[in-house]
């Protein structure tokens, strides 16, 4: 089964255009997806990525990824 990851477009925190080749690199089976998550509070102040049902976020792209590999099936 594949990793479901979900990350938004309009996040402050995270570039997609670096982003998703880490994603890709770190976790090949992923089903990404990319959208509004209407997460927008907490999306505002911090980087984060939602994977396999969890919201994992982090002050940094790079240390969102670190924590979401925790979650990754």
């Amino acid at each position: 089964m594949a990793n479901d990851i979900r990350v938004c477009e309009k996040c402050r925190h995270t570039r997609l255009k670096t982003m998703i080749p880490k994603i890709q690199k770190l976790v090949p089976d992923a089903d990404i997806k990319i959208g509004c998550k209407s997460y927008c509070g907490p999306c505002g102040k911090r980087a984060f990525i939602y994977i396999n049902g969890r919201y994992v976020s982090a002050p940094t792209e790079d240390e969102v990824l670190a924590k979401a590999l925790a979650f990754v099936k």
